[in-house]
């Protein structure tokens, strides 16, 4: 079977690589010069299904509006006329609740999970290399009441089998020696110790070259303009390269994603939200991280990449903008310094940032659509590098007719009840 891929992100490259794999064959279109380029070029390194949740849930709106308060606000909110991203916050707000959260934290750990173990698998069989360690997440927190609140997580945690260690300030500074100058900020903190760290650009790139030797065809710098289809089909993809027939589609696109599936009637809640990274060198390994710190009250998480550190975090809703605001990298510098004032050479850091595409619940967009021939994998939000190989993997099953070795049911756009509105008429 010809299968079309719009998108050559980490998503898309990986879905890429598995339907090559079973037998199909691939053509992955993308605007950029390369894989990778755009969302999955910096991102914060994180494998962590254990660290997979919504960010709807109980008392949320609440602690949003303490984030904006802050100096170093993980948060921020700049005001528009777009009716896209009221519409999500209001989803978003409808997910606030204890019942929707246990839900949507429940699918996003069984896929996150099973991408991990994916991962696992492709890195035993084809050793592949992308500055990997497998030493797990420290989620710090600096109050009392942060680690009292890990309680419904840890139950969610307990329900799918996902190891944990709840650590006082000597077990966590075992595990992260660096802390041991910072250690009284503290109060205790959350191991995962089944997560990874890992370059998302480097595997993506990688792994398009180990697509190409199956038989990939990755056609770059070309523009996608919209879909075609007759009603009931997807007929083609018009591009600035004239229109690219296949018999299946797959839009893993990110956050441009909706705005390709909207003239065809499809309405997904899926809406861009801005996340910064910065990288810098370690100037001295001792005082740097082993892994990921996730610091519970800024919402940045600091990974060790090889030789370098990559602290990543914030969340900004400002559309499509892809300016790199000052005051966003500063809660990045204080971050790092806070924790790992000896670790890396601040002067010498690379300020990035990209857009991260989100549904108001947390889950990702995988799966079937009205159009028997058009699919989607997109809306993983934060955790495209935690999900990806889950996602490519279910993605080729679905495709191939095979059954997937996870329930994927809650995962596609049928939870959407009224995302299929027909094509427009003209």
């Amino acid at each position: 079977m010809k299968i079309l891929i719009l998108g050559s992100g980490v998503i898309g490259t990986t879905a890429a690589y598995y339907l090559a794999k079973a037998g199909h064959s691939v053509t992955v279109v993308d605007r950029q010069s390369g894989p990778a380029l755009e969302t999955s070029y910096a991102n914060a390194g994180e494998v962590s299904p254990g660290y997979s949740e919504p960010w709807a849930g109980p008392g949320v709106p609440l602690k949003a509006i303490k984030w904006m308060l802050m100096h170093h606000s993980p948060l921020v909110v700049w005001p528009m006329l777009d009716p896209s991203m009221w519409r999500w916050g209001a989803s978003m707000l409808r997910n606030c609740t204890e019942q929707r959260y246990a839900v949507n934290k429940g699918r996003m750990v069984r896929l996150a999970e099973y991408s991990r173990d994916c991962l696992r698998e492709l890195r035993a069989d084809t050793g592949i290399a992308y500055e990997q360690r497998t030493q797990g997440t420290l989620q710090l927190f600096r109050t009392q009441k942060q680690l009292d609140g890990t309680e419904k997580d840890i139950e969610v945690l307990r329900q799918f089998g996902v190891p944990f260690e709840l650590l006082d300030r000597p077990g966590y500074v075992k595990v992260e020696p660096a802390l041991d100058l910072v250690k009284e900020k503290f109060v205790g903190a959350l191991r995962l110790p089944g997560d990874e760290t890992g370059d998302c650009f480097k595997f993506t790139q990688n792994l398009a070259k180990m697509a190409e030797a199956l038989g990939v065809e990755f056609r770059f710098g070309v523009n996608i303009q919209g879909l075609a289809c007759d009603g009931t089909r997807i007929t083609g993809v018009r591009t600035d390269a004239g229109e690219l027939v296949a018999d299946r589609y797959v839009m893993a696109l990110g956050s441009y994603s909706p705005l390709l599936l909207r003239p065809v009637g499809i309405r997904i809640p899926v809406y861009p939200v801005k996340g910064y990274s910065i990288t810098l060198p370690i100037t001295d390994a001792r005082y740097a991280p082993e892994s990921t710190i996730m610091d519970e009250t800024h919402k940045v998480a600091v990974t060790r990449l090889g030789e370098r550190i990559r602290v990543g975090g914030t969340a900004e809703l400002a559309g499509y903008s892809l300016s790199l605001r000052e005051a966003r990298r500063k809660t990045l510098d204080h971050v790092v310094t806070d924790l790992f004032p000896r670790g890396g050479d601040l002067s010498q850091a690379t300020f990035w940032t990209g857009l991260r595409p989100m549904t108001p619940d947390g889950t990702p967009v995988i799966g079937a659509t009205p159009y028997d021939n058009l699919f989607l994998s997109t809306g993983h939000g934060t955790l495209g590098w935690t999900m990806a190989a889950g996602s490519g993997r279910l993605l080729a099953d679905l495709l191939s007719g095979r059954t997937p070795d996870i329930d994927p049911q809650g995962l596609d756009m049928a939870r959407y009840a009224r995302g299929f509105a027909g094509p427009r008429t003209h």
